[in-house]
């Protein structure tokens, strides 16, 4: 399993047989430098294009777009202990004046079996021309290896001198003039006349252009269907294996074919066309939204909607995902240039502290200063890329929120009062928001696929939370209602009339204001259970509800089940747990829990996790099953790219609105409506 690291991250290497490759998309000039446990290069210590060769070191021999690095850790001298990956621009030929002008370049670690072990994208680069992009290093024995990332506007003679390397102005020119005599010229396009294309024909009609603001490049008219969409809940894998993309391939080669008439003469002698004559392909979705042309020298702006997928909400949704993983990886990579720069800084600070030489005289406070200087330059350039990008992602947050549909907006968008009841599910819902500390003010939609595939836990415990600390056990546990309520609300009104049914189980009557807004309009399928036999009935019917299905989609049954069966997504809403439930009564809600989601019955559970502690370890996989939320804002959330703890903040109506009173009062007329 490959290794995705960020700045700063490292990585333990199984094998000490490794092949670094490097794809950058443009030609670069691949070196290699070791240092010693104090960090120094010697002058004899650096490979490239040159001197390719090192003691188990070999480096690519010309500027190449896909430089490859052989490295033999077992070879390598006893004396270094790091070997530093390095990746610069050639001078004057014809290429990006700097990194940022280009596409990110990419590195991967593979062993000796061709398997990849570690990789790493190399982003944030602006004016650099040349960067160290990963390093080997040696710590108890053990080889490991570290996203560094670090670039020099200054070029390959800059970082030499960096790395302590005596002769680095003479020893880069050196390298570009041998890069400049290798570099490969650029063999004049040849264009293919009949004669070479053999029995190659073209259709009788043009091509048509693309469409302007299609996502379709030369030579591609096919559009992923639904099941293909590249969205978030995508498995985070290579993408379609070679066959896929050879039957889309020939799939679009056969579209762009005219098809002809039914009494159209064929010609004869010519390709036969397996068309069907009267049968029409599926029109391709809409292209999304183009953006407005930009001023020059600036940036397109953002379009909302401006994402892969066959419809607009999928558009968003895809969107909205990718808004979130830009805003982990943008922060993942100012959190690890912080670290490295302090972790250059104290190793700096070391050396000159173990020197005796700095003691005497202003050295020693010269050399301090400097490497503070050159770890706050290095803060101050990785604050400036994050600025960069929160500025883009608050730009594209600006005018996606504003687009999103009931499902996936707050409750103080302009969609809910404009709501209309749906007539078919969508593909996600929104829970809440979530933040991280250096960017408090940009919010990113918490949006979960429907249907559920677990079970909500609405925490009412004021544990964990710097919020709930300062509230008392009353207030948070209304708020815990307030919240369950209004989630419990939103399911209602982005499914079908009917579609979904709300229980309730309240043994103590202690949610009744709460509840209010659910029983005045109607919305329940009965009033909330009460009591320890209330309980035990609700559970009872839930209980079989499951097995029945169960038994009828493991049996391929599905119409003997009984014709009184509520076939509509089922949800049950838990205050006060454990309080009114017995032993019997638990283990079937451990079931509902566990079996439930897939066959539609899904639990929303109001509780605090103390009160509960009686039950021991025997309630930790229930808990584990079910999401947590928070009603005040709580770090509890991890991305899963980075896995950072994002804050999350739940959606709350706005005091003195009516609108959710409005929107369930709909959801029932839409019910009666539909006898449903």
């Amino acid at each position: 399993m490959t290794a995705e690291l960020v700045r700063g991250q490292n990585h333990p290497l199984p094998q000490t047989r490794l092949e670094i490759r490097v794809s950058a998309g443009h030609p670069v000039v691949a070196c290699a430098t070791c240092s010693d446990p104090h960090g120094a290069v010697r002058d004899e210590w650096i490979a490239h294009p040159g001197a390719p060769t090192l003691p188990g070191i070999e480096v690519s021999r010309r500027a190449t777009e896909a430089p490859r690095f052989t490295v033999d850790l077992d070879a390598v001298p006893e004396a270094v202990h790091q070997v530093n990956v390095l990746l610069a621009l050639p001078q004057g030929a014809g290429g990006p004046a700097h990194f940022g002008a280009t596409a990110a370049p990419f590195v991967v670690v593979t062993g000796q079996d061709d398997a990849e072990l570690a990789s790493f994208t190399i982003t944030g680069l602006d004016a650099e021309t040349a960067l160290v992009a990963v390093e080997l290093y040696r710590r108890q024995g053990a080889w490991k290896v570290r996203a560094v990332g670090q670039g020099y506007a200054g070029g390959l003679a800059e970082l030499l001198a960096d790395q302590g390397l005596r002769k680095a102005r003479e020893t880069a020119t050196a390298v570009q003039e041998t890069v400049a005599v290798r570099i490969p010229r650029a063999e004049p396009a040849q264009l293919r006349t009949s004669a070479a294309d053999g029995a190659y024909t073209r259709p009788a009609t043009p091509r048509p252009n693309p469409t302007p603001g299609s996502n379709q490049t030369p030579g591609s008219n096919q559009t992923p269907g639904p099941n293909q969409t590249a969205g978030p809940d995508a498995t985070l894998a290579p993408g379609p294996d070679a066959t896929l993309r050879d039957g889309l391939s020939a799939a679009g080669a056969a579209s762009s074919q005219p098809t002809p008439t039914p009494d159209a003469p064929q010609p004869p002698g010519g390709p036969i066309n397996y068309a069907h004559p009267r049968r029409q392909s599926v029109a391709p979705p809409s292209p999304p939204p183009a953006a407005a042309p930009a001023r020059p020298g600036q940036p397109a702006p953002p379009v909302a909607g401006d994402a892969t997928g066959w419809s607009m909400e999928e558009r968003l949704y895809n969107q909205v995902w990718g808004m979130f993983e830009d805003l982990a990886r943008s922060v993942a990579a100012y959190r690890s240039a912080v670290d490295f720069a302090e972790s250059r800084l104290d190793q700096e600070l070391d050396q000159v502290l173990s020197d005796p030489r700095s003691r005497i005289g202003g050295t020693g406070d010269a050399a301090r200063e400097a490497a503070r200087a050159k770890c706050e330059e290095l803060t101050d350039r990785a604050r400036q890329a994050l600025d960069r990008d929160l500025a883009q992602l608050t730009a594209e947050s600006e005018v996606v929120e504003p687009a999103l549909p009931p499902a996936f907006a707050r409750w103080d968008n302009p969609a809910w009062h404009a709501y209309r009841v749906p007539m078919e599910i969508p593909m996600a819902l929104r829970l809440g928001d979530l933040q991280l500390p250096e960017s408090p003010e940009l919010r990113i939609p918490f949006l979960v696929r429907l249907p559920l595939e677990r079970g909500l836990w609405v925490d009412s415990g004021r544990s964990g939370s710097e919020a709930a600390i300062v509230l008392d056990e009353a207030q948070l546990r209304r708020l815990a209602l307030d919240c369950a309520v209004a989630h419990a609300a939103r399911l209602l009104a982005v499914y079908p009339p009917g579609e979904f049914t709300v229980h309730v189980i309240d043994p103590a009557g202690t949610a009744a204001p709460s509840l209010a807004p659910l029983v005045g309009s109607g919305a329940l399928a009965g009033p909330p259970a009460a009591g320890a036999q209330g309980v035990s009935d609700t559970l009872a019917k839930l209980t079989q509800r499951v097995d029945l299905v169960t038994m009828a989609v493991r049996g391929g049954a599905a119409d003997s089940l009984p014709p009184d069966l509520d076939t509509a997504e089922q949800l049950l809403i838990v205050n006060d747990f454990p309080h009114g439930f017995d032993d019997r009564a638990v283990t079937q809600l451990r079931y509902l829990a566990d079996e439930g989601p897939a066959v539609g019955v899904h639990l929303l559970m109001v509780a605090d996790r103390e009160d509960a502690s009686a039950y021991g370890p025997v309630l930790d996989p229930l808990w584990r099953s079910l999401l947590r939320i928070t009603p005040v804002p709580d770090d509890h959330l991890a991305d899963p790219w980075v896995r950072h703890a994002w804050t999350y903040e739940p959606l709350t109506v706005p005091p003195g609105s009516a609108v959710l009173r409005q929107v369930l009062d709909q959801v029932v007329a839409a019910r009666r409506s539909w006898r449903r």
